[in-house]
C-alpha cells in the first residue's frame, strides 16, 4: 500500500514537472505572474490528469525515463530515414512505380510511450501513415507494399526504428 501511494505522489509529480514545462515553452515568460500562473495551473491539471498522464500499470521509472545515449542515436536514425524515405518517394513519384495498401502488424514494445512514439515515427517518415494504433497492434497506409504476410511487413515498416526505440525504455 506504501509502494503503491509512494508511485501517485511521483506520478502527480511528474505530470506536474511536464505541465510546467509546456506550459513554459509556450510562453517563455520569466516574470513572477507568469511562473505563478504556470506553476498553479500544472497543479491543478495535474491533480486531474495524473492518473491518465502515467497509466498506474507503466508507473515505473523504466517506462518513461528514456536513455540519453539511445534517445540522440535514435533522433539521429529518425532524421536519417526521413531524408530516405523522402529521396524513395520522389522516385516513386516520378517513376509511377508505388503499390499503396493498408497493413497490419505487431509491435513488441511493451511500453504505451514507446508504442506512441513508433507509430509517430512511422507516420513521421513519407510513404507510411499509421492509421490506428491499439494495443500492440498496428495498422498503417503503405505506400510501398511488396507483400502481406504481417510479420514481414512489419520488419519492413518498423524494423529499425522499433529496435532502436526499444533501447530507448527499457
Amino acid at each position: 500500500m506504501q509502494v503503491e501511494r509512494a508511485w501517485r505522489i511521483i506520478r502527480f509529480v511528474i505530470t506536474t514537472i511536464a505541465l510546467f514545462i509546456t506550459w513554459f515553452l509556450f510562453t517563455a515568460d520569466f516574470g513572477l505572474f507568469s511562473l505563478t500562473t504556470g506553476m498553479v495551473g500544472s497543479l491543478l491539471i495535474a491533480a486531474i490528469t495524473y492518473e491518465v498522464f502515467i497509466a498506474r500499470h507503466q508507473a515505473n521509472l523504466r517506462f518513461f525515463i528514456p536513455h540519453p545515449f539511445f534517445l540522440a542515436r535514435y533522433l539521429f536514425v529518425i532524421i536519417f530515414l526521413l531524408y530516405q524515405s523522402s529521396f524513395r518517394m520522389l522516385i516513386a513519384v516520378i517513376t509511377g512505380r508505388a503499390s499503396p495498401r493498408i497493413v497490419h502488424f505487431r509491435t513488441r514494445l511493451r511500453s504505451d510511450l514507446a508504442r506512441m512514439i513508433l507509430a509517430n515515427s512511422i507516420t513521421f517518415t513519407p510513404g507510411t501513415i499509421t492509421l490506428d494504433l491499439n494495443d500492440d497492434h498496428l495498422t498503417v497506409h503503405w505506400f510501398f507494399c511488396n507483400t502481406i504476410h504481417a510479420k514481414a511487413v512489419g520488419e519492413s515498416v518498423k524494423g529499425r526504428i522499433e529496435r532502436h526505440i526499444g533501447k530507448i525504455w527499457l
